[in-house]
C-alpha cells in the first residue's frame, strides 16, 4: 500500500486496505489495528490523517514494538515535513532514525535519515570525508545499494523509486565520484565503507 501510494498510483492500495481491515477485525489486536490506521492515513485527506497517524502511532508505542512505532515515525513524520510542520517532523524522524539503527534496518534508518537532510541534518550518522560526501541522501542510497551488486528494478522497489528514477540517480552520481561503470563504483563505495569502520572502530587512533 505504501508502495503504490508512493509510485503515484493510490487507488492500487484500496484493494489490498480492505483485506487489510477485514483481516484486523478478526485477529482483533492492537497492533493489527495500529497497521490498519497507519495504511488508511496514507490515502486519508489531509483532515482526516493527521489524527490516523497519531492514534497508529499511540497503538504501535505501546503494543507494536520498536520496528512498527519506527515505521509509523517515519511516514508520520514523512507527512509533517511535506506540511511545513517542522518541528514536529523532526522529532518524529530523529526518533526514526535512531530505532532503525539499534535494529539493524539501514535501509530504513538510511530513508529517515534523507527526510532529515531535507533540514539540513544528518539524523545522527557519523560524519565521513571523501568522494561519498559529495553525493546527496538518496543518491547514496542508490549508489549504495548499485555497488553491492543490485540492479536498478530491485534499488527501485527497495526504495520506492522508478527505475528510471534510480538510473537518473547513477547518472547524477558517477562524475560526482569519478567513475564510469558499476565495477568503479563497487570498488569505490566498498573501500570508502571499510575505511569509515576502520576508523570508527573502538581504539582507533588516527596517525
Amino acid at each position: 500500500m505504501e508502495a503504490a501510494v508512493r509510485g503515484g498510483m493510490p487507488d492500487r492500495a484500496h484493494g489490498p486496505l480492505a483485506a487489510l481491515r477485514h483481516w484486523a477485525e478478526h485477529v482483533d489486536r492492537p497492533v493489527a489495528t495500529g497497521l490498519v490506521l497507519r495504511c488508511r492515513a496514507l490515502l486519508a485527506d489531509d483532515g482526516d490523517a493527521d489524527a490516523l497517524y497519531a492514534e497508529a502511532l499511540r497503538l504501535h508505542e505501546r503494543h507494536g514494538g520498536p520496528y512498527e512505532r519506527a515505521r509509523t515515525q517515519l511516514v508520520y513524520g514523512e507527512w509533517l515535513r511535506r506540511r511545513r510542520r517542522r518541528a514536529e517532523a523532526r522529532g518524529h524522524l530523529a526518533a526514526a532514525v535512531s530505532a532503525f539503527e539499534r535494529l539493524g534496518a539501514q535501509l530504513w534508518a538510511e530513508r529517515a535519515r534523507g527526510e532529515l537532510a531535507a533540514f539540513g541534518e544528518r539524523g545522527g550518522e557519523p560524519q565521513r570525508s571523501g568522494p561519498l560526501t559529495l553525493l546527496t541522501p538518496q543518491e547514496l542510497q542508490v549508489v549504495r545499494l548499485a555497488a553491492h551488486g543490485h540492479t536498478n528494478k530491485e534499488i527501485a522497489a527497495q526504495l520506492f523509486l522508478s527505475p528510471r528514477t534510480v538510473g537518473h540517480h547513477l547518472y547524477k552520481a558517477y562524475p560526482k565520484l569519478g567513475v564510469t561503470g558499476r565495477a568503479e563504483l563497487a570498488d569505490l563505495v566498498l573501500t570508502a565503507d571499510a575505511g569509515h569502520r576502520r576508523s570508527s572502530a573502538p581504539g582507533h587512533q588516527s596517525r
